[in-house]
């Protein structure tokens, strides 16, 4: 097992969070992050060439998408 193997090592709390971070809390993968990020639903910011997902902004996808949850209607 590799120590940059984030699966094998929980993630500790922290404002900014790389997208394999991010990736991993969210169970997305890195195509539907970068999706997501574009459509504006997660915001991101660059530091360099790194694109990082603040903490809060992961909170506030999660409550999105509950949000959205709620308003499914079961057929």
């Amino acid at each position: 097992m590799k120590a940059t193997d984030i699966t094998a090592h929980p993630v500790p709390n922290k404002a900014l969070y790389k997208v394999t971070e991010a990736m991993t809390m969210l169970s997305l993968s890195r195509s539907v992050i970068y999706e997501e990020i574009r459509s504006g639903r997660l915001r991101s910011v660059t530091r360099g060439r790194s694109r990082l997902i603040p903490a809060n902004a992961i909170a506030e996808y999660v409550q999105l998408l509950e949000r959205e949850a709620g308003n499914e209607v079961v057929a």
